[in-house]
Order: C-alpha cells, then structure tokens, then sequence
C-alpha cells in the first residue's frame, strides 16, 4: 500500500488488496448504515466516522485483519459473549479477513460508541 495519504474512504479502500476490498466495502457500509448521521472522514490515514465533529469509530484493514477502534471496555463487557471469539488489545477489535464479516455486531459496536460518545 504506497499510498498513506488518502482524501477519502474510496481512495483508502481502493489502495487495499483487491482480494480485500469488498470487506472493507461491507465494512463500511455497515458502519454507515448503523451510524447514518456521522461524518465519514479520513483521519490518522484510516476511515473514521465522527458525531458533533467527536470520533466514534475508526476502521483500517492489515494484512491478515481489520480492526475496529476504539472499543471501551464499556463495549467489550456489553458485547463480552460475542466479542469473545475475535482477539481485543488495547481497545482495538481484530476480524480476521478469512472469516464472514459480523455485520450485526459491527452495527452494535457503532451504535453503542454512538451512544457513549453523544453521552459524554
């Protein structure tokens, strides 16, 4: 991936592995999805989705995952049953790229960062 300047989430996915990209496509359309009213902006070089101009939720694909971030340990004790089988460090979800993308729990993870971060 040369490219790490990105202006926008199309340039960011289109400059991932093509065998990835229509993830990391369904991974944002889930976050969109979820999050209607949040702006879709690049920053720290990955996709991230903002309220009131505050980060809720980052994305950015690796070689073998994608991660979420960041995820409260607020999140990870509501979601604990169905976060259980993907690796969390330091507020940070991995999926594997191997495996379906969890749609229905991404959706939640964003809405409950909704949720906190509208809270604060």
């Amino acid at each position: 991936m040369p490219k790490t300047e990105f202006k926008s989430v199309d340039e960011y996915i289109a400059a991932q592995p093509e065998a990835v990209q229509d993830v990391l496509a369904l991974v944002r359309g889930t976050i969109r999805e979820a999050l209607p009213k949040a702006d879709e902006v690049i920053s720290y070089k990955i996709p991230t989705y903002k309220l009131r101009g505050e980060p809720v939720l980052y994305f950015a694909g690796w070689k073998r995952h994608y991660s979420l971030y960041p995820v409260s340990d607020h999140v990870v004790a509501a979601l604990k049953e169905d976060l259980s089988r993907y690796k969390i460090n330091k507020a940070t979800v991995r999926f594997p790229f191997s495996e379906p993308v969890p749609e229905r729990l991404i959706a939640r993870i964003a809405k409950f960062r909704a949720k906190e971060v509208l809270e604060r």
